[in-house]
């Protein structure tokens, strides 16, 4: 096996996807150079990847692993909402190759409990996500880049001049926008506002089996469900460890980085990069926000002209924060999953604390308080939405 140098994690990270924002007076883009495929990963470095990949699924139960028909856990989960920690109850339900569920109660709220996943290529949601309207542009297939974790509000625009209404095509202070424009990241629009929008539930369907896909890997080494490609890329020092580091690759531009601990064998974390969830801009003086949501950047924008500034003078501070947000968003943001707590469960190896986090910030934490393996799960469980 050749040797590689240890490289920074940080550096294997930089991943760059440029999101154009939408407004209805956009400066004329210049146009932009279409940059080169990437090429194909080498037959050695997949070689390496597939050993490693065994290596992995060995140490996770091996045979055991190779007979598992489902997968039954339950365990609590802390979300970051705000200032707050919102505490949910889970059950996750798999029946391979292709069924998952994922059901959470909310004790602290009067709210009833919510299920997301998949049967085959059918969504399994409650409460379901919107139909797509009719006529909608981009209903139907769905494109690269769409699905994702992130989505959040929209971004709020600089604040217009004391008194003014907000320029053309920007949002007013707090994000909200005005009548007939629709924001990024709302339902059914593309992030970014990046041209027709997707069919809500062909975007949801992928955003489950993308997040599906992230488990998988912690616990089986393997996603049946949303078929991967692997590449062996880098060793790298990771917080629990020396990693081998595997470049991993689906449809709908699905890319992470899959960290294998190279003593234990053992599934440590994956990574992925996104657009900011949301690029708050404000003006020299402005106290910064209070909270920002982690995945959010801020920036400080221009001077803002006054009230009864020259309308050239208005269009030119438009532009200048249009291109500052479209800045902010086409630099991404890493998100992190970790798998940690690996215990002995009817032979297998299953990961009981999973930590996500968004640049440094943590986002969740769940706790598996049990898994049952092979035991038998009601159908209607994976009931797709109607």
């Amino acid at each position: 096996m050749s040797s590689a140098r240890p490289v920074a994690i940080a550096a294997l990270m930089a991943m760059v996807v440029p999101i154009m924002t939408a407004s209805s007076q956009p400066p004329a883009p210049a146009p932009r150079p279409q940059a080169p495929a990437a090429a194909a990963p080498s037959a050695e470095s997949v070689k390496r990847a597939e050993q490693v990949l065994a290596d992995a699924r060995k140490a996770l139960g091996g045979d055991k692993l190779a007979e598992l028909k489902t997968l039954v856990a339950s365990g609590r989960t802390r979300r970051v909402r705000g200032n707050n920690l919102v505490p949910i109850e889970f059950e996750v339900l798999i029946e391979l190759p292709a069924k998952y569920v994922r059901v959470d109660e909310f004790p602290a709220e009067d709210a009833d409990p919510t299920s997301a996943g998949f049967n085959g290529d059918a969504l399994i949601q409650i409460p379901p996500p919107p139909a797509a309207p009719a006529g909608l542009p981009g209903a139907g297939p769905g494109r690269a880049g769409d699905a994702g974790r992130g989505g959040g509000p929209p971004p709020t625009g600089a604040p217009p001049p004391s008194g003014a209404a907000p320029p053309a095509g920007m949002p007013p202070p707090g994000g909200v926008p005005p009548a007939g424009m629709m924001p990024p990241g709302a339902a059914g629009a593309r992030p970014g506002g990046r041209g027709p929008a997707m069919d809500p539930r062909r975007a949801r369907l992928i955003n489950v089996k993308q997040d599906y896909a992230r488990l998988a890997l912690g616990l089986f080494a393997v996603s049946s469900a949303y078929p991967l490609t692997f590449s062996w890329a880098a060793m790298a020092e990771a917080p629990q460890g020396r990693a081998d580091v595997l470049e991993v690759k689906g449809e709908d531009n699905f890319t992470l980085r899959y960290f294998i601990h190279s003593e234990t064998r053992l599934p440590i974390m994956v990574t992925w990069n996104t657009p900011p969830t949301n690029v708050i801009v404000t003006v020299p003086g402005q106290p910064p926000p209070s909270t920002v949501a982690p995945g959010a950047v801020v920036v400080t924008g221009p001077p803002a002209p006054a009230k009864d500034a020259p309308k050239e003078e208005m269009d030119k501070y438009t532009k200048e924060v249009l291109a500052l947000r479209a800045k902010a968003q086409a630099t991404s943001v890493e998100h992190r999953q970790y798998f940690a707590d690996y215990r002995d469960v009817d032979g297998l190896k299953l990961p009981f604390r999973l930590r996500r986090a968004i640049g440094t910030e943590t986002t969740e934490e769940t706790t598996f308080d049990r898994f049952r393996v092979n035991t038998k799960i009601d159908q209607r469980k994976f009931e797709p939405i109607k």
